[in-house]
């Protein structure tokens, strides 16, 4: 193995979407699941402090940096068998979602421009227009840092569920090194679309199927409507897509959020409300923000909402991360105040808190 590539005192702005953070007290960048491996069980033996940094896509870093060891995963490897895939974690999610259409293979198309890399996509079970990675993940493997092991966790051991998984669950047990998905041939055609915006913007109905690459075509030019195709010119990408999960509320919950909206927008307004299993509903936090008063371009400094969608927190480019936290607390208080549901933050903060 070679010797790990090491930097000291390195800035981690550039390595993030949000352009962010300051410098890393030690930056390691490895391009091997060994160095990965060899990285991570350095940092634990010298009681180092470690942060994971893939595409850097869900990263809230603090201005003061992080005093410890950076790990960035720059690893790289694509394998096609069959309809199975296999991705190193350090790959570019959107360019393997790519490769999957010109291979003709659905069941990931619709999470076309989703940022990143693809050993994010686990963590955050990643999802987008009707499709989320946990329904086409067979396994995860991943460096366990409390056995000192190299482990392969089946889908079912990885406890998926809205935004969330074990990884998430415990962020400093688990390492993902590779990511395995079973895909679909369909004959080049996509998976069943799911997703109502989706199968409009496409002419069809909610359960059909289109054309692989018409269907992702179909979804960038969605995503990058709504700015979350990152683009360097473009301010309204310098985020990390949505700031803001979207609330799952229980029926007592929904029915109180129902009154405080008829109560500020009238009897005939309702929040939308997807169901989303044990009796619970799911809304929309684009919704609530927007109706709390926080329209597309809200703000005045350096942070603002993005002019394209209000779920995205903007660095319009000469932000700070406190200025852009400042603009989240403001957020997540006022649809607080307004309609009694507490937004909970996306991306991952180091160093930081809302």
């Amino acid at each position: 193995m070679q010797e790990l590539h090491v930097e000291h005192g390195a800035p981690l702005a550039p390595l993030t979407t949000f352009r962010l953070g300051g410098p890393a007290t030690r930056l390691v960048t490895a391009t091997t699941d060994d160095e990965v491996v060899a990285a991570v069980r350095e940092a634990d033996e010298a009681g180092s402090p470690l942060l994971i940094i893939g595409g850097g896509s869900n990263l809230v870093i603090g201005d003061k940096g992080f005093d410890g060891t950076a790990l960035r995963i720059a690893t790289r490897g694509v394998a096609v068998d069959g309809t199975s895939l296999e991705l190193a974690a350090g790959e570019n999610w959107s360019d393997a979602v790519a490769r999957t259409v010109e291979a003709g293979l659905a069941g990931v198309e619709c999470l076309a421009g989703i940022p990143g890399s693809a050993g994010a996509t686990p963590i955050q079970n990643v999802g987008a227009y009707g499709q989320d990675v946990s329904e086409t993940l067979t396994e995860v493997v991943a460096y366990d840092r409390r056995t000192g092991e190299t482990v392969t966790l089946a889908n079912e051991e990885c406890g998926f569920s809205y935004r969330h998984s074990r990884f998430k669950q415990h962020p400093d047990r688990y390492v993902v090194l590779r990511v395995r998905f079973a895909l679909e041939d369909a004959d080049g055609l996509s998976a069943p679309l799911k997703y109502d915006q989706t199968a409009r913007a496409l002419g069809v109905g909610t359960g059909d199927r289109v054309p692989l690459a018409v269907a992702r075509k179909t979804v960038l030019a969605l995503r990058a409507s709504k700015g979350m195709v990152l683009d360097a010119e473009d301010h309204d990408t310098w985020s990390a897509g949505s700031f803001f999960t979207n609330p799952v509320l229980s029926e007592a919950e929904h029915a109180d959020l129902v009154r405080r909206v008829h109560d500020r927008l009238g009897p005939d307004v309702a929040p939308p409300a997807f169901p989303d299993g044990d009796g619970r509903l799911k809304t929309s936090a684009a919704w609530l923000i927007d109706r709390a008063g926080f329209t597309k371009g809200y703000g005045s400094g350096p942070a603002r909402i993005s002019t394209k969608h209000t779920l995205a927190l903007t660095n319009r480019g000469r932000a700070t991360t406190e200025d852009l936290l400042a603009l989240a607390r403001e957020v997540r208080d006022g649809v607080h105040d307004a309609f009694g549901v507490t937004l909970v933050n996306e991306p991952v903060t180091v160093g930081v808190s809302l």
